[in-house]
């Protein structure tokens, strides 16, 4: 039998506006496909993506991880 793919996946909803804060976190939030308030996105689970969700911990939220 094959292997179902089980990737893990995390859901991110953003939360906070980029206004007002450093160029990096803005590029991290459009990098992470979100640039507008309320934006969710299903992303890998991978530890590149965990370390830009960490960066802006603040502007956004986990709404799933699976």
């Amino acid at each position: 039998m094959a292997k179902a793919s089980t990737k893990k996946t995390v859901t991110v909803e953003q939360t906070g506006s980029p206004i007002r804060r450093p160029a990096s976190q803005r590029q991290t939030l459009i990098g992470l496909g979100l640039n507008k308030m309320h934006r969710v996105r299903t992303l890998e689970d991978t530890p590149a993506v965990r370390g830009m969700i960490n960066k802006v911990a603040h502007l956004v939220r986990v709404v799933d991880e699976k």
